[in-house]
């Protein structure tokens, strides 16, 4: 049973089907009975929850509150921002009536023509037309600002192509949305927030990003710009792991949302918008995994130590049972969260292979003879290397333990993406060295039909604009122009 349990497509295999294997059988996910819809387990949405709720802790240590808005949205409200219908139209769900009716014949229902909406309703895919039409209401004055809100909540995007996490017709994220008195103001809001979703990618994913901003062809319908961390996943492709927008006053203006100043001036209000999705599944899953199953960074992993016994008697299991509880409220007292699998419907090696496979970043065994010797077996998953500790210290030890795997994860990311990056200078060898993946920085000439050229012969797409690293000037590899500084290309989830 256990070898049936971890038995997965390797990486090297079909990375695409080791990915889809090890959501289904780590528990993390699964198909539902809605076309392009998933279901997240309980395990799954117990390292949903972790994420959710550091991040959430950073936005209201950055003065951001939560509220909620609603999930429909009128028609006419996503038609006021032309680029923003235009982006966003090919993928909407419209609602268009409200009651159903039993056939005449008694089999099944159908839709009540007679309960069309007066004006249909949009299912959420983001939501600044809801939210600035709202703000309109509660704003006159430069007193009333900043407004700095971010709310939880699900979005519908009509995805033809669907794959568990990265991209599903419905999704879970948060959406800040904030608005501001100056043009400086809001900007710095946009890169505060984009050094928070750094800061949480690498400190508690374990994932390095490239902070950067988006080309005119990549950015958000309706932004003036668009910010952005880019991953690298084992793969070779990159990954969007998360966006914050410069609105400007492009949604003040589309729902007439004007301050009086402090010189009693009338102006329009500026914005902007930045969100995460349950995408960072899929980033935490594809950076660290391997083909054993899951690898989690210890700050996120829903328990960070499992305590597996091995027993012949009843005698037996009470003994180790005593022990355990007092090496779980040491650590406990530490802040390490356990899990104690003494459940007897399973034999240690099936419990060894499911929570090698789910990704528990510790793992103890202890048996009768360990008892006898104050010792126990501890096991991390990064390395899968094993030791035997004394009880003394124990609980230390497995907190060093701790910070070590995640430090250690992280580093085996980092070197990864520094061994696929590189410097490419010209169109011929960029051809060549797209094909082995990873980041390729490369000059480019600013237009975007150069960019669009690339994309179409090669399937890379620039995936920012560092905003550190080399600023050097040089010359475009497709069309020799004048180059500002090297972007990041990459094929990409």
């Amino acid at each position: 049973m256990a070898k049936e349990l971890k038995e997965l497509t390797t990486r090297e295999e079909n990375y695409s089907q080791w990915y889809n294997d090890l959501v289904v059988k780590a528990d993390l996910a699964e198909n539902s009975a809605v076309r392009g819809c998933m279901v997240i387990k309980p395990y799954g949405y117990a390292i949903w929850e972790k994420m959710q709720r550091q991040l959430d802790d950073m936005f209201k240590e950055t003065g951001h509150v939560n509220a909620y808005f609603p999930l429909f949205i009128p028609k006419s409200f996503l038609s006021k921002e032309a680029d923003h219908v235009e982006g966003f139209a090919k993928e909407c769900a419209v609602v268009t009536h409200y009651r159903l009716k039993t056939n005449p014949d008694g089999t099944g229902v159908v839709v009540d023509p007679e309960a069309k909406l007066e004006e249909e309703l949009i299912v959420r895919p983001t939501s600044e037309t809801i939210i600035w039409s709202t703000y309109k209401n509660w704003i006159q004055s430069y007193r009333d600002l900043p407004i700095l809100c971010n709310q939880w909540a699900n979005v519908v995007r009509w995805e033809m192509r669907t794959r568990l996490f990265l991209r599903t017709a419905e999704f879970l994220w948060q959406e800040g949305h904030t608005a501001h008195a100056t043009e400086s103001e809001a900007l710095a809001e946009a890169r505060k927030m984009l050094d928070v979703y750094a800061q949480f990618s690498e400190e508690y994913m374990a994932v390095p990003v490239i902070k950067g901003v988006k080309s005119a062809n990549e950015r958000f319908a309706g932004a003036v710009e668009t910010f952005c961390i880019e991953a690298l996943m084992q793969d070779g492709k990159a990954l969007q792991a998360g966006t914050s927008h410069f609105l400007g006053q492009n949604f003040a203006k589309a729902f007439d949302v004007k301050f009086v100043n402090k010189e009693n001036q009338l102006e329009y209000v500026w914005a902007t918008s930045w969100g995460v999705s349950t995408r960072l599944m899929g980033a935490l899953i594809m950076a660290h995994s391997d083909n054993n199953g899951l690898v989690l960074p210890p700050k996120l992993a829903p328990f960070q130590v499992v305590i597996v016994p091995i027993y012949k008697s009843e005698e037996q299991l009470a003994a180790i049972s005593e022990k355990v509880a007092q090496i779980t409220t040491e650590l406990k007292q530490l802040g390490i969260s356990v899990k104690y699998d003494d459940s007897d419907n399973r034999k240690p090696g099936w419990k060894f292979a499911e929570y090698e496979l789910k990704g528990v970043p510790v793992r103890l065994a202890m048996g009768a003879r360990d008892l006898e010797h104050a010792t126990v077996e501890i096991m991390r998953r990064d390395t899968l290397e094993k030791e035997t500790v004394s009880f003394d210290g124990i609980a230390v030890h497995i907190q060093h333990l701790l910070d070590d795997i995640q430090t250690n994860i992280y580093k085996k990311a980092f070197d990864y993406r520094a061994s696929v990056t590189r410097e490419v200078n010209s169109y011929d060898e960029f051809k060549e060295e797209i094909e082995k993946g990873g980041f390729l920085l490369c000059h480019w000439d600013g237009t975007p039909e150069t960019e669009e050229r690339i994309k179409e012969e090669t399937k890379a797409t620039i995936r920012c604009i560092p905003l550190n690293g080399d600023k050097t000037p040089g010359k475009c590899m497709v069309t020799g122009k004048l180059s500002a500084q090297r972007v990041v290309f990459a094929r990409s989830y």
